[in-house]
């Protein structure tokens, strides 16, 4: 893959390197995306599109492919661990956004996406097999140096500028941050994926607990009609004060999670069943990594989880992402010069993103299920309104869309 000077390389094919390349590909800019994984496969577990985040992806084309693959969430309901119904609200267009709310599975999106990208780019625009392992910076433009997965040379690329998309551990990020490390919530998450008859009408987003004696997120993210069933996307969470490595790909049996939420048994879910039915359970810590005053290096800048990561408590991470990549595409075709463009998006998206990694370490939306734990003092309520009221609980979740940007003017305005 050597060839012509491209306009833009981009480093990582996740979500946001994809992403860009289709937002690039619309305002007429070459680009071509090289990804360290040899081989893109369907994997993970589920995400949240939020409608900010259905927005951009709307704006490709992509909304009516996507909702063949997803469910849409009508609603996101709060419960204590008792199974109590504390708080609930609508979602998505039946809270009146001009765009849905989906749930995923992450590998359906990304393997979707990258269809995508090949459809319309064509076959050679992904370069699998290609690890960055440094840049050599010139007047005129930017040489990247690759390795294989078995650690031989690949060929360099050659760009007018580069956009790092290779997420929390980012390679290109590494070079201008090498003592950065990322930062321990002290909470432990495990994820996992379990089929399930629906719960509620199939298409409710469900917080149960906290993170101080046990949290839960429950949302279904695929329709099996022959069966009657859903896999439904569970998050368990607890704060710890142990520490594992951070790797998506670190299986555990249920047994680790299970004691958490025994007894956990209600009339309308039994947790424990939920767990236990899972194939396979992810264990991974809830890091992040401070923000940074600094994303643009020259020819160089970061997006998505390689310039901001945050904490996956506001189903925020995706959709801060995609817009980062279509705010980019947006300035580079109007300023075609790459470290000006740059600067100019940085400016834009450097504090509002930073804004969302502290409100997600500080006030996320689960923040309404410690209120309650703590007013009640973990007990099961005989009148909540009696110790905060709805519309208190409400101003939770509004304050954090707005944060986020996703409050209904914000997203209807900008629709």
């Amino acid at each position: 893959m050597n060839g012509p000077r491209l306009p833009v390389a981009i480093v990582g094919g996740g979500i946001a390197g994809l992403a860009l390349a289709l937002s690039l590909r619309d305002r007429g800019i070459a680009c071509r995306i090289f990804e360290a994984a040899p081989i893109l496969k369907e994997l993970g577990v589920g995400i949240t599109l939020l409608p900010h985040g259905v927005r951009e992806l709307s704006a490709l084309g992509l909304q009516e492919k996507i909702a063949a693959v997803a469910i849409e969430n009508s609603e996101s309901a709060f419960f204590n661990r008792f199974g109590q119904r504390i708080y609930d609200e609508p979602r998505g267009r039946a809270a009146g956004y001009p765009f849905p709310e989906f749930g995923i599975h992450r590998g359906r999106l990304h393997m979707l996406l990258h269809a995508e990208v090949v459809k319309r780019l064509g076959p050679d625009a992904v370069v699998t097999d290609r690890r960055c392992v440094g840049l050599d910076q010139g007047a005129d433009g930017v040489t990247l140096h690759f390795k294989t997965d078995t650690a031989a040379d690949a060929p360099p690329a050659f760009a007018e500028a580069v956009v790092a998309c290779d997420g929390v551990n980012s390679a290109i990020r590494k070079l201008y941050y090498p003592e950065e490390t990322v930062r321990y919530a002290g909470i432990n998450t495990w994820r996992g994926v379990t089929r399930h008859k629906p719960i509620f009408d199939g298409r409710t987003y469900i917080r149960i607990g906290s993170i101080k004696t046990g949290k839960i997120v429950i949302y279904p993210i695929v329709d099996y009609p022959e069966t009657g069933e859903q896999l439904i996307n569970w998050v368990a969470e607890i704060e710890s004060d142990a520490s594992i490595p951070n790797d998506w790909n670190r299986t555990t049996g249920s047994e680790r999670v299970l004691p958490l939420y025994k007894c956990w048994s209600f009339d309308w879910l039994d947790v424990e069943q939920l767990v236990a039915g899972a194939e396979t359970i992810f264990e991974y810590p809830m890091v992040d990594k401070d923000p940074i005053g600094r994303w643009t290096f020259d020819r160089v800048t970061f997006a998505g989880d390689a310039a901001h990561p945050m904490y996956p408590r506001g189903s925020n991470g995706s959709a801060q992402a995609l817009i980062d990549v279509r705010a980019l595409a947006d300035i580079l075709a109007r300023q075609p010069e790459p470290r000006a463009a740059f600067v100019e998006y940085e400016a834009t998206r450097r504090d509002v993103t930073a804004q969302v990694v502290r409100t997600n370490r500080a006030s996320p939306p689960d923040l309404i299920n410690i209120r309650v734990e703590e007013l009640t003092g973990d007990k099961p309520f005989e009148n909540l309104e009696s110790l905060i009221s709805q519309e208190e609980l409400r101003a939770i979740s509004d304050n954090y869309k707005k944060v986020a940007g996703f409050g209904l003017t914000d997203v209807v305005t900008r629709a």
